[in-house]
């Protein structure tokens, strides 16, 4: 099976999209595909580009059995509305002639392109088909309608005539996917035809991320968020949540917040004055079990307007690790849903009801147990990485090796004939 794989994000990217584009292509790989990967050069979630990697130039690589160009990309130092959009359109236009060439001289029999960015939705359809695969939209994030729920764009015309085009783009797609079920009502909303469009969630790697051990008994209790640092988290309603508790007298609990993104200065100042809270960078892949585990409580915080447009990758090995998480999402929500079984939701920015929830949990040791058990078995049954992926792409895979077998078949067909008619100039 060929596949050209088209992302904004890749791996060696530690958090979000590129964690799991990454880990997508190399499992394909390592099926016996021929994996492809059109993407840029790293940056994510802290805006920054380290070296080897270059923003100015195109940029080849094999890694870990998977074909990598990285195309020249807009990095702004600011994030603003209008930069983030110069940022997509970029790569967008960087990166439309390495796709045609590689559709064109692979001849895959899937493209998928990764959204966001949306602008690179149109490229990867016409390469479709003037290669003749199959065109497969995912969908990560709803960035359209995010942008406009955070204000981050213009609402009234702009926005009718913004997703007028998204509809229009989405339907034409062979498939549509996104990662969660509120999200595929989203979709299917949007005008993708149900059976065009399907659930593929992000997965975990339950061999990597597992729980290690608890401590029911410890005196402190440490709070974790680990992820991006941007503007959907609210994660100011956390830094709240600490100062209240300070205030309070409550020493037991210690905020971690491990991270990066353009919303980290901020939030460092506004913890300046809670002695409770620390930050730190990301770890490494092979040091986030490590650190998963020094929670006994992982928090998820969430803004109101950004509650089902998005679903929380972090989720999935929060729950892995074996801890109760406290995420703040509204009733019926998916994520309030889910964590009926292996945990607490507050509603969004309301540090106080965060704060309580917090400290309840932080009383309650067997409870912390009872839900970290619930959140490894959920992870065990949605989440399954091996299991996730083959279902994903086993109509592809089916497909291509019945498209082997025929070409197999006609290949040795001239050798039969002669072997047949060898035969019959015996008798």
């Amino acid at each position: 099976m060929r596949v050209l794989l088209y992302s904004l994000n890749y791996t060696p990217e530690l958090t979000g999209i590129g964690k799991y584009t990454g880990e997508m292509a190399e499992w394909l790989a390592a099926q016996g595909a021929r994996v492809t990967v059109v993407t840029a050069a790293p940056y994510y979630p802290a805006w920054r580009v380290a070296p080897p990697y270059r923003t100015d130039s195109y940029q080849s690589q094999t890694l870990r059995g998977v074909n990598i160009v990285r195309c020249p990309l807009y990095v702004p130092r600011r994030v603003t509305g209008l930069k983030r959009i110069a940022h997509l359109a970029t790569f967008a236009l960087t990166s439309l002639p390495v796709l045609l060439w590689q559709a064109l001289w692979q001849r895959p029999d899937v493209i998928v392109v990764v959204e966001p960015p949306l602008f690179a939705a149109p490229a990867a359809w016409v390469a479709a088909r003037l290669s003749g695969a199959k065109s497969w939209l995912h969908v990560q994030d709803f960035e359209v309608d995010a942008a406009f729920e955070l204000g981050l764009l213009p609402k009234g015309r702009v926005r009718r005539y913004v997703h007028g085009v998204e509809r229009w783009l989405m339907r034409r797609f062979d498939r549509a996917t996104t990662i969660s079920t509120r999200m595929l009502d989203r979709l299917v909303a949007k005008g993708v035809e149900v059976t065009r469009s399907g659930l593929f969630p992000n997965w975990v790697d339950l061999e990597r991320i597992r729980p290690i051990a608890t401590r029911p008994d410890a005196e402190e209790i440490t709070v974790l968020y680990s992820g991006t640092m941007g503007l959907k988290q609210g994660l100011e309603t956390v830094i709240h949540a600490a100062a209240l508790l300070h205030q309070a007298g409550e020493k037991r609990l210690k905020f971690v917040l491990c991270g990066d993104g353009i919303a980290k200065g901020k939030l460092q100042r506004a913890a300046a004055g809670v002695p409770t809270v620390s930050f730190r960078p990301l770890v490494p892949a092979d040091r986030l079990n490590e650190l998963l585990n020094e929670a006994d409580i992982h928090v998820l915080p969430q803004r109101a307007d950004a509650e089902d447009l998005v679903f929380p990758s972090k989720l999935t090995n929060m729950l892995a690790s074996g801890r109760p998480v406290v995420a703040t999402a509204n009733p019926g929500t998916q994520i309030a849903t889910l964590l009926e079984r292996c945990g607490l939701a507050v509603p969004p920015e309301d540090a106080h009801a965060l704060a309580a929830a917090l400290r309840a949990l932080a009383d309650d040791p067997h409870r912390r147990q009872e839900l970290g058990l619930r959140a490894r078995e959920t992870a065990e049954e949605l989440w399954d990485k091996h299991a996730v992926l083959a279902a994903a792409f086993e109509p592809y895979m089916a497909a291509a090796a019945v498209r082997a077998a025929h070409r197999s078949a006609a290949a040795d067909a001239p050798l039969r004939a002669r072997e047949s008619q060898r035969v019959a100039a015996t008798r």
